[in-house]
């Protein structure tokens, strides 16, 4: 913690929030409950200092209590909580404001999709500001393998996972052994450039451009995406510039969500 941080934490501090925490933090280690004075002797603080703590906590529903032992353990409300907004949830809510922001710079809808049964899912889509433009809905399943975007999410499973969902797959099942190990490289430069540009396999004339999103250790994945028409590259925007505007707007996304 640097010390500008420190400072501006003791001068607000909250010794009362403090012990609750400390406790919460305590009993979330311990495998069975514990009594006051057992929580009293973890956090190093006298069984007198805890007790209106264990009472709120109790009262709040963060804690309950054995009637027979009197000892404490953390209730389920905490991870009921953690769950009430889906990691799903949240990271399109980070999205909206970041692809509204791509759409109206570079004039096309974009869209941002994850990893689904061993298929990819968009889960959000932004349409473009101009009359005519590509527009997925948002819930479409479409094969990994074969869409940009899932090529962005397969770059970045690690090495296991990735060969799992690839050999899944009917389409690179059916490639030639040179042609697998060409797609396995192609897939590390994926993931090392952090994006990828290709014409759409799924639509005629469309160009797909992909950029990562979150980080593989979290498991939080997701590729954000523009589908452009072919033929309109360069009228508005050429293929460098929307993939800029893809890289900064995967990172924009990446900071809203605290990654």
């Amino acid at each position: 913690m640097n010390k500008a941080l420190m400072d501006k934490t003791k001068k607000y501090s909250a010794p009362a929030l403090d012990k609750g925490l400390d406790i919460i933090e305590y009993l979330s280690s311990e495998s069975a409950a514990r009594s006051q004075a057992e929580i009293a002797a973890g956090l190093e603080r006298s069984p007198n200092e805890i007790y209106r703590i264990l009472v709120n906590l109790q009262a709040r529903g963060y804690l309950s209590r054995d009637e027979s032992s009197g000892k404490y353990r953390l209730s389920l409300k905490l991870y009921a909580l953690s769950h009430t907004h889906s990691p799903i949830e949240q990271l399109a809510n980070a999205a909206r404001l970041p692809l509204q922001e791509l759409a109206e710079t570079i004039g096309q809808a974009c869209h941002l999709s994850v990893p689904y049964n061993g298929r990819l899912m968009v889960v959000s889509q932004v349409k473009s500001p101009d009359p005519v433009s590509l527009s997925i809905s948002e819930g479409t399943l479409f094969p990994l393998f074969t869409t940009t975007s899932g090529r962005v999410l397969l770059a970045n499973f690690d090495k296991e996972e990735q060969e799992r969902l690839l050999l899944a797959d009917s389409r690179f099942s059916g490639l030639s052994i040179k042609e697998q190990q060409q797609a396995r490289q192609k897939l590390q430069q994926i993931r090392d450039e952090g994006h990828h540009s290709a014409a759409s396999e799924i639509t005629n004339g469309v160009t797909d451009c992909a950029a990562f999103v979150g980080t593989a250790v979290s498991g939080l994945m997701a590729a954000v995406a523009v589908s452009s028409l072919t033929t309109s590259l360069g009228q508005h925007h050429d293929q460098e510039t929307i993939t800029q505007a893809l890289i900064n707007t995967a990172a924009h996304i990446n900071q809203r969500m605290g990654l």
